[in-house]
């Protein structure tokens, strides 16, 4: 098994039995693992970056929430148009994106 780079988890409200309702929800946090997906497999990352939608991280003040390891990076109120900055800066350059940490 290859190793990626770097495993994403973006929280999109999705509860036990499978309904996705909530804040992060709410505020279009599928089409941020969209985005994500589409600019991973657009800048031919996808054996780098691992993406994976999550359940609440308990913290929805502060959502739509993307965590990125091995760093353990935590992005809030990450909206679609934040998402081609975290891929370029952090994923291609290496630098976490600062002003959306949390």
């Amino acid at each position: 098994m290859v190793q990626p780079k770097y495993h994403v988890f973006i929280c999109t409200s999705c509860r036990i039995n499978g309904q996705q309702k909530g804040f992060c929800h709410s505020k279009n946090s599928v089409g941020i693992v969209e985005r994500f997906m589409e600019e991973i497999e657009d800048r031919s990352l996808s054996g780098d970056v691992v993406i994976n939608n999550t359940g609440c991280f308990g913290i929805c003040d502060k959502g739509p929430i993307v965590v990125v390891y091995p760093e353990g990076a935590w992005y809030g109120n990450v909206s679609e148009d934040d998402v081609e900055r975290i891929v370029e800066e952090h994923f291609e350059n290496g630098r976490p994106v600062s002003d959306l940490l949390i």
